[in-house]
């Protein structure tokens, strides 16, 4: 089998409409548009534009309040903190260090999710109540900062 014997699989290959070339195309004169009308004109209209009707992403009710200016935190588990040594200094740069973290873009705030088998120090932005009183109920510090 040479390169020059190679053809596409019967029926995947297509071929292209040629449009307005002549009455006895099948598709000549109109092209395929029908007779005037805004369809047959150049541009037609915009994605969602009902002929002037209100349209349905306006006539649907809205609810709640999306703030732009929202910075999420990034969330580290308890669990996830048991990768590191007993007395270590855990913040941003370690949790980066050590793979659990890719980037801390807003801060850091430290969830109760699992349990925590370490006395640390962990510097974060913002704790929950229960992380904070886990981290405690070990003997380690939980810093704000």
């Amino acid at each position: 089998m040479n390169l020059c014997d190679l053809r596409p699989a019967v029926g995947s290959r297509k071929v292209a409409k040629r449009i307005g070339r002549g009455i006895g195309s099948g598709q000549g004169k109109t092209a395929g548009k029908g007779h005037k009308g805004q369809k047959a004109r150049a541009g037609g209209v915009r994605p969602g534009f009902e002929g002037g009707q209100m349209p349905l992403q306006r006539r649907v009710p809205k609810r709640g309040f999306n703030n732009i200016f929202r910075k999420e935190k990034t969330i580290v588990n308890l669990a996830w903190l048991n990768k590191f040594d007993d007395g270590i200094v855990v913040d941003a740069e370690a949790l980066i260090k050590s793979g659990i973290l890719k980037k801390a873009r807003n801060g850091i705030k430290v969830l109760a999710d699992g349990k925590l088998s370490k006395k640390l120090t962990v510097k974060a932005d913002a704790f929950s109540k229960k992380a904070l009183l886990e981290i405690e109920k070990i003997g380690g510090k939980a810093e704000v900062v």
